[in-house]
């Protein structure tokens, strides 16, 4: 039985679509509906976007005091339902429970309690010789979001924006909405006022083709693919808007030969393989010593055969399903691309792991002695498939790693020193490394194709301010 999700939030309240369109919510686990959402149209963006504008100038006016009480109570929202939003997110994205529960609500939670910290320590003020300087909201924010990590994607472009003192128009991903409606469910109960949070779902033609060009929408920020961030971009170029983008990735993990290289490949098989591979700062490419080719597949086909593939609800799942069979179709025609092309199978390949007949679950695949010419080298695959290329030296391996049209994340496992001087040497927005996990106080986000402008942190927030001179202020 599908459960129907079918009102927006719009200047405080729920209500009916404009539109009469209705989508399925497909659970990737069982290729069934679970729930079913309304298609919102132009006419809901632009109820949504004026109930914003409306709202701006007392949520903008707002004291930083009566936004730290909205997000505390968002936090406690969020707390109070982390199972309920674990179980939506697993359900319409595919995670395993374990992962839901732990990487995909906590990094929710992280950035709204990253963001207070930010808020309260914030100078929005300093004084030049005799000017005033100071930091102003942007304005109304329309907010596009993926489906991969649904929860996370949204909490670190709201909590900023709500801290800053912006109003919003959020279109979730209409694969993956039902977290964005339970979370709404929470920021209702907030003590936010109406028409500083608003709601609407719908597809990207539609729905966030009117958000990136409302005249009333200030700023777009947009996490997903890069073809599709050029749409939102000319959309938004009319209107002279701020817009941030979080785009693809094809994420170079270099390997040194002074790292520990056992751990380092395993490591580094595993951070590919999380979350069913469906992350844009993924380590897709694995770059090892040339002469130690070898040695790295026997590694990494030992930790891919511990990658356990199956059911989201099964203790001991590592990888659930993909998100939906047109990302599973993408994945297996890339996966036999790597065949034709000549790269080496290690482990997994096409097809559906044995047992599992139903649900779009992809084999942890790994593939050697790549190319960086190959297709599995150049496209984002956004599914449990490693490639190890090898390298002759340092300088080799920074050439191979810059040489793609992406920058988001990169990864350096080595001697520290020696890994810190590759990772300068590195094109992208960050580097991990030996290792080190996300930081949600540190600015994410990437070069060339990745993207511009940042999320997270103290960068995160500013995006959402303006700087105002006020000239001679100083003196009063």
């Amino acid at each position: 039985m599908t459960k129907a999700y079918n009102n927006f939030y719009i200047n405080g309240a729920w209500v009916e679509s404009q539109g009469s369109d209705t989508l399925e919510v497909i659970n990737p686990a069982t290729e069934e509906a679970f729930a079913t959402i309304s298609l919102g149209t132009a006419g809901d963006v632009d109820a949504a976007a004026n109930a914003a504008r409306a709202a701006f100038p007392a949520w903008s006016q707002s004291s930083v005091e009566t936004r730290v009480v909205v997000i505390k109570n968002i936090i406690g929202g969020l707390k109070t339902r982390g199972d309920e939003m674990a179980t939506a997110i697993s359900m319409e994205m595919g995670a395993p429970m374990g992962l839901a529960k732990t990487a995909q609500l906590g990094s929710g939670l992280g950035h709204f309690a990253n963001i207070l910290g930010v808020l309260e320590n914030y100078e929005f003020e300093e004084t030049r010789g005799t000017t005033r300087i100071v930091k102003e909201p942007a304005g109304v924010c329309g907010f596009i979001t993926p489906w991969n990590w649904p929860l996370n994607q949204i909490a670190c472009k709201v909590a900023p924006a709500l801290a800053a003192g912006c109003t919003i128009v959020l279109k979730p991903s209409e694969i993956a909405p039902v977290s964005a409606y339970i979370l709404t469910e929470i920021i209702a109960e907030s003590g936010l006022p109406a028409g500083v949070f608003n709601l609407v779902n719908g597809d990207g033609p539609t729905v966030g083709a009117a958000i990136s060009a409302h005249p009333e929408i200030d700023l777009v920020s947009f996490t997903g693919s890069t073809r599709a961030g050029r749409e939102v971009a000319k959309a938004a170029a009319n209107g002279i808007k701020r817009v941030t983008q979080e785009l693809g990735g094809k994420s170079a993990n270099i390997i040194l030969e002074d790292a520990d290289f056992a751990r380092a490949v395993s490591g580094g098989v595993m951070g590919c393989f999380g979350n069913s591979g469906q992350s844009c700062n993924a380590p897709t490419r694995m770059l090892v010593p040339q002469a130690r080719m070898d040695e790295a597949i026997e590694i990494a086909r030992a930790a891919a055969q511990k990658s356990v593939v199956g059911d989201p609800n099964t203790e001991g799942t590592r990888l659930g399903p993909v998100v939906s069979e047109l990302q599973f179709n993408k994945i297996q025609s890339l996966i036999e691309k790597g065949i034709d092309e000549g790269a080496t199978l290690v482990t997994g390949g096409p097809r559906r792991p044995e047992g599992l007949d139903k649900g779009y679950y992809v084999q942890a695949t790994v593939f050697a002695n790549v190319t960086n010419d190959m297709t599995i080298a150049r496209e984002e695959i956004f599914g449990p498939v490693l490639s190890i290329i090898g390298y002759a030296d340092d300088a080799d391996a920074v050439s191979i790693a810059n040489d793609t049209d992406y920058g988001l994340s990169g990864y350096v496992s080595g001697e520290a020193g020696h890994a810190q001087q590759i990772a300068r040497q590195i094109r992208t927005g960050m580097v991990h490394i030996n290792g080190a996990g996300p930081d949600f106080s540190a600015p994410f986000g990437g070069y060339k194709k990745s993207g511009n402008g940042r999320e997270w942190g103290l960068e995160g927030f500013e995006e959402f301010l303006e700087t105002k001179s006020m000239l001679g202020a100083a003196e009063a």
